[in-house]
């Protein structure tokens, strides 16, 4: 998952955002400096890491995020955060 999120150019983390409740992917590309490919190739790797469910309809995908997927990263990320050295001057500091 945090592999599918790490892309250099930062779309897996954009689409993600972008994606809302359910997007049909069409709608996705004027939104980006990216082809309609590239989109689908994220789209693709994003779904390989539980982090959106696609469905189509006829012609169209539509996607949607998978909550429980995007709460596990958002605690993961918080419990990883570098906390800052103790304070001395605070008597409360270990």
């Amino acid at each position: 998952m945090l592999k599918a999120l790490a892309d250099p150019s930062g779309s897996g983390c954009s689409i993600i955002t972008s994606v809302g409740d359910e997007v049909c992917v069409c709608d996705l590309t004027p939104q980006f400096d990216v082809s309609g490919p590239t989109i689908s190739h994220h789209l693709k790797v994003l779904l390989e890491a539980g982090l959106v469910d696609c469905e189509r309809h006829g012609t169209w995908v539509y996607c949607w995020p998978v909550p429980e997927r995007l709460r596990w990263i958002s605690t993961f990320s918080r419990s990883r955060r570098p906390r800052p050295p103790p304070d001395p001057s605070r008597p409360d500091a270990p």
